[in-house]
C-alpha cells in the first residue's frame, strides 16, 4: 500500500491518498501505520488522472499517429481516446497495439471501415459498414466506446448531410456517443447542429473557420446556443487547424464555455505545434479566462462522465489509481493558436507526476 500525502485539490483542500494494487482505497486515512510507501507531494495539486477525448494515437497511420504513451503519462495524461483513426478493418490491430502501453487507451470507432487513412474517407458511402461495426464492438465492449464521424468538405465529399445522418442511426442502434468533426462546409454548421441531441458531441468548437460558431457580426450563431442549451457538447479538440483564440474569447465574453478540453493531438501538431499536449493546451483555457478548477473538470470529471468511464475522472474509494501531480505558478509561456495568434500566460499549470495504475512516475 502507499499514500500520497500533504496533496490539495484546485479548490485548496488538503487532500491524502491511499493506493493499493492499482486501486483508490482511502481518502484522508486517519492512520499511515499501514502504508508500506509513503509519498510527500508537498502541498501540489493532485486530481482523478488527466483524460484526453481528441486523440489520434494508432501508431501505423500514415497522415495522423503518434504512441499513447508520448501523448498519454509522459505529458501527465493517464487516459487517451482515440478519435476516430481506426475503422473496424483495423481495431483489433489497434486494440492489441494498446495492450503494450502504460496509458489506459480507448477508441471511438470511425464510421468508415477503413478509418483515416485518406482525408475523405466518408466520400464513399460504401466504406461505411455496420455489420463490420457491430462486430468490433462485440469483440471489444470495452475498448470500443464510441463513434466518430468527420463532417467537413474534404472528407464527404459530394455526400453533404448524408454520413451525419447515417452515424446518427448507428448511434441509436448501439447506443454510444458520437463525437462530430466541425470544419469547413458543406455542410452548414447550423445542418448539422439541428441534427444533434444531448450528449452528442462537437468538436472543433472553437475554430476560426467560416463555417464555425460566429456569425457575420461575429457573434455566437443562435442555433449554437439552441445545441447548447438541450445539451449538446462541446469539444476543444485544438488540432494544427482547429482552434482560435478570437472565437475562444468571444465565446467566453457570451458566457458560451466548451464542456471538455482535448488536444486532438498527433506526431505532428505535438512535435511542432501548436498544440505539443494537453497541458498546454489547457494553459491556453486559463489565458482565456477560465478558472484553473474549470479547467481540471473539464479534463476529469466531465469526460468520464459523457464517455461512461465510471472508474475515471474522480478521487474516490474504489476508483483507478490514476492520478496527476501538477503545480500552477508563473509561468512566462507564449501560446500559439491555429491562426498565429500568440497570447502570454504569466501563471499556468505545471506536470509533476502521475499515478498510473498504481505505479508513481516522476515527469
Amino acid at each position: 500500500m502507499r499514500l500520497y500525502k500533504n496533496g490539495k485539490l484546485v479548490n485548496g483542500e488538503a487532500i491524502s491518498i491511499g493506493v493499493e494494487n492499482g486501486l483508490i482505497i482511502a481518502i484522508n486515512p486517519t492512520n499511515e501505520s499501514g502504508y508500506s510507501s509513503i509519498i510527500d507531494l508537498d502541498g501540489n495539486y493532485i486530481s482523478a488522472g488527466w483524460i484526453d477525448m481528441h486523440t489520434h494515437c494508432y501508431e501505423r497511420m500514415d497522415l495522423y499517429y503518434d504512441d499513447p504513451d508520448e501523448i498519454g503519462y509522459k505529458t501527465g495524461v493517464t487516459t487517451v481516446i482515440d478519435a476516430g483513426t481506426t475503422g473496424a478493418l483495423d481495431i483489433g490491430t489497434f486494440y492489441a497495439d494498446t495492450r503494450l502501453k502504460k496509458t489506459r487507451v480507448y477508441a471511438m470507432i470511425n464510421i468508415a471501415k477503413q478509418g483515416i487513412k485518406t482525408q475523405n474517407e466518408l466520400a464513399d458511402l460504401n466504406n461505411i459498414d455496420i455489420q463490420m461495426i457491430d462486430q468490433a464492438i462485440m469483440k471489444y465492449p470495452d475498448f470500443v466506446i464510441g463513434f466518430k464521424v468527420r463532417m467537413s468538405a474534404s472528407v464527404i465529399g459530394d455526400n453533404g448531410i448524408v454520413p451525419l445522418e447515417i452515424a446518427k442511426s448507428i448511434q441509436t442502434q448501439f447506443q454510444k456517443p458520437l463525437m462530430v468533426h466541425i470544419g469547413s462546409n458543406p455542410p452548414l454548421l447550423v445542418d448539422i447542429l439541428t441534427r444533434l441531441e444531448t450528449g452528442d458531441i462537437v468538436t472543433h468548437i472553437f475554430n476560426g473557420k467560416e463555417n464555425g460558431i460566429l456569425n457575420h457580426l461575429g457573434k455566437v450563431r443562435q442555433e449554437v446556443w439552441d445545441a447548447h442549451n438541450r445539451g449538446v457538447i462541446f469539444d476543444i479538440g485544438h488540432g494544427r487547424e482547429s482552434f482560435s483564440f478570437d472565437v475562444a474569447v468571444q465565446a467566453f465574453k457570451e458566457c458560451l464555455l466548451c464542456d471538455t478540453i482535448s488536444s486532438d493531438i498527433y506526431h505532428h501538431n505535438r512535435v511542432e505545434g501548436p498544440v505539443y499536449s494537453l497541458a498546454h493546451t489547457m494553459n491556453k483555457l486559463l489565458s482565456v479566462g477560465y478558472s484553473l478548477e474549470r479547467v481540471i473538470e473539464m479534463v476529469t470529471v466531465r469526460p468520464a462522465e459523457i464517455m461512461s468511464l465510471p472508474k475515471l475522472g474522480t478521487l474516490a474509494v474504489g476508483n483507478y489509481a490514476d492520478l496527476t501531480i501538477f503545480k500552477e505558478q508563473a509561468i512566462h509561456q507564449s501560446l500559439v493558436d491555429s491562426h498565429d495568434v500568440t497570447r502570454t500566460l504569466e501563471r499556468g499549470i505545471q506536470v509533476e507526476a502521475v499515478v498510473i495504475k498504481g505505479e508513481y512516475i516522476e515527469l
